[in-house]
């Protein structure tokens, strides 16, 4: 099919502006960066910027506001790419510094640098960071290297274009084909084959289907797909238009939580930007083509991340699943076939299309292909949002891309995939992780969250706190579930605060297991991981705190005391003067004690005690 596109000139026109731009200067303005402070980053540079004339190398500096770099703990992070450099924990005050010694004068502001923890060394570039070196980034090639609010720097990118030769092609079935010889699967949590996902709903021909995107992403610290609305919203427009294509669909919803504002933001504009470039609406690129597509904002209910209850929402109805058969590929959004995938997923597909099934399906292990997305947070040094090929082991993820461990803790385990995932331990450090290999170990990939622990982390607080959440979050419909995680959080609480029993621990296994089996949805079935895997590897961990009254990790307060080394205390009193329910006591210049029976625990003594005479036991 001829288009009255043609892409390549588009490509061309977006480059050539952008190569008029002078030295561009990309700052994060990313939700985590602009909370940092980064939008007065911006404005700062705009204003020094303003005048040019005494650049040397360069005759104007465009100021490039971009999506996340991932490297969330250095932010306000600032590239200048035609300078070799990444400038981190940048401020509004840092920014005329930058300008003068380094725009001008081309010395680098030494101490914005980024430090290697490991080797001391200030490192300049990018890719000479391990953070970013030890990456391989498809979904989020773009992010942090564009302007995510323009159209035409997506376009430079490549953007669009595999959508033109899709359209062009007129083959939705080898558009398919494609997918499934790729080996992607859903990147949300199950892992279920994209390309099979996609043939079974573009079975049920004809009459109207949908697709739609599912950026609810629920689970605590993950922040994955907000990166790719944010900072290369056109990849993921693009990859549902070339889905709606494949399956025969007209209509689109993305389904993104009210807490995303900013993801929001980007979306609308970046719609509007492609409908008013006949990228997206009626005859798209003068094809026979159409897809429209809305977003819907969610209320940030964690169930709306199974995709029956994501369907009611949008329907307006509760956000509460319904059982399968039959599934959305049969009956969904409106009683029509429906293909849901998840932000990471449809961002994948142009890079595809663009690169062959053969150069996707080169990059991870024999079942789990490509790379993957993980939120790393926790015990190490370099947190933010990483991508790395499926099948890299969690001991070049924690040690090598993160850094190693922070403050010089030991490692302890690994909580992977938020809510629904499980626990890996020191023994897992060396296995390949994908689908396949973290089920076997009682995990999952879920939706790509991954939590550092050390030896100062309770792993017992650790299963109450994803209990707490499973079950604050549960919509109350089955009983296994409604019921179940509540009795298990019960028993948790009651373990943390020094009460438990032995019987109380074969309980909590047969009801983990119990509401595992008999829950209706993935929030339910999936709520007892957290548990299961903690039994199995930290059991004595478990009994410590129902035998011996003691938390392992001096973390579960109830289980705690306070108390002054008389040899430390040089009875300054800071200590009193701080306690906010006056359980310390003594006379100045002698030791002084505390009261176990008023103590709250509050950790406000250790805090202010300039002598470190207070310890925790």
């Amino acid at each position: 099919m001829t288009l009255n596109i043609d892409i390549k000139e588009e490509q061309r026109k977006a480059q050539e502006t952008i190569s008029q731009q002078g030295l561009r200067v990309l700052v994060c303005a990313g939700t985590g960066c602009v909370a940092n402070g980064s939008l007065k980053v911006i404005e700062r540079f705009k204003e020094l910027g303003a005048d040019v004339s005494t650049l040397t190398e360069h005759d104007k500096m465009t100021i490039v506001p971009t999506g996340c770099h991932g490297f969330c703990e250095q932010g306000v992070l600032v590239i200048i790419p035609d300078k070799h450099v990444t400038y981190v924990k940048v401020k509004e005050t840092d920014v005329e510094e930058i300008y003068e010694s380094h725009v001008k004068n081309n010395q680098p502001v030494e101490r914005l640098l980024y430090t290697d923890p490991l080797s001391g060394q200030h490192v300049h570039k990018n890719e000479e960071i391990n953070f970013y070196a030890k990456q391989t980034r498809t979904a989020l090639a773009n992010c942090g290297k564009i302007n995510a609010e323009c159209l035409e720097e997506a376009i430079a990118v490549r953007g669009y274009e595999a959508l033109a030769n899709v359209i062009a092609a007129g083959n939705p079935d080898a558009v398919i084909d494609e997918i499934e010889k790729s080996g992607l699967r859903g990147r949300g949590g199950g892992g279920f084959p994209t390309g099979r996902k996609w043939r079974f709903t573009a079975a049920n021909k004809g009459g109207k289907s949908y697709v739609v995107c599912n950026g609810d992403e629920g689970d605590p610290g993950a922040f994955m797909d907000r990166s790719i609305m944010e900072g290369d919203p056109h990849k993921l427009i693009e990859g549902m238009a070339i889905a709606a294509y494949a399956i025969g669909a007209d209509e689109g919803y993305i389904y993104v939580r009210a807490e995303y504002p900013l993801a929001i933001k980007r979306l609308r504009k970046a719609i509007a930007d492609a409908e008013a470039k006949n990228y997206l609406g009626k005859n798209i690129m003068g094809s026979d083509f159409s897809f429209d597509l809305h977003i819907k904002e969610g209320a940030g209910a964690f169930v709306c991340g199974e995709e029956t209850a994501l369907i009611a929402s949008i329907e307006g109805e509760r956000g509460m699943p319904r059982p399968k058969p039959p599934f959305p590929a049969n009956k969904g959004l409106f009683g029509r076939p429906t293909l849901i995938n998840n932000v990471e997923t449809l961002a994948n597909v142009p890079v595809i299309m663009l690169n062959g099934a053969d150069w996707f399906a080169q990059m991870g292990t024999e079942t789990s292909k490509g790379t993957k997305t993980f939120a790393l947070t926790g015990d190490v040094n370099n947190t933010g949002l990483i991508e790395v090929p499926m099948g890299t082991t969690l001991r070049e993820i924690v040690f090598d891309i993160g850094g190693g461990m922070r403050d010089g803790k030991k490692f302890k385990a690994v909580q992977i995939g938020g809510p629904s995932g499980g626990c890996l331990t020191e023994e897992h450090l060396d296995i390949p992780m994908d689908y396949d290999n973290l089920i076997k170990a009682g995990a999952m990939v879920g939706s790509g969250g991954l939590v550092v622990m050390s030896d100062k982390t309770c792993i017992v607080e650790v299963a109450r706190f994803f209990m707490n959440f499973t079950q604050n979050e549960s919509c109350g419909k089955c009983v296994p579930c409604r019921e179940g995680t509540k009795n298990m959080l019960a028993i948790l609480q009651k373990i943390v605060d020094g009460n438990g029993t032995m019987e109380d621990l074969d309980t909590l296994e047969e009801l983990a297991k119990n509401v595992k089996e008999g829950s209706l949805c993935g929030l339910g079935k999936t709520a007892p991981n957290p548990v299961l895997s903690t039994l199995k590897y930290f059991r004595d961990e478990y009994i410590a705190h129902i035998k011996d009254k003691k938390c392992p990790a001096g973390v579960c307060s109830k289980m705690t005391s306070y108390v002054i080394d008389p040899e430390k205390c040089k009875g300054c009193s800071k200590c009193a003067r701080n306690c906010p329910v006056e359980a310390i006591s003594g006379e100045i210049k002698s030791p002084f004690t505390i009261n176990q029976d008023k103590c709250i625990k509050c950790g406000a003594c250790i805090d202010n005690c300039p002598f470190k005479a207070i310890e925790r036991k």
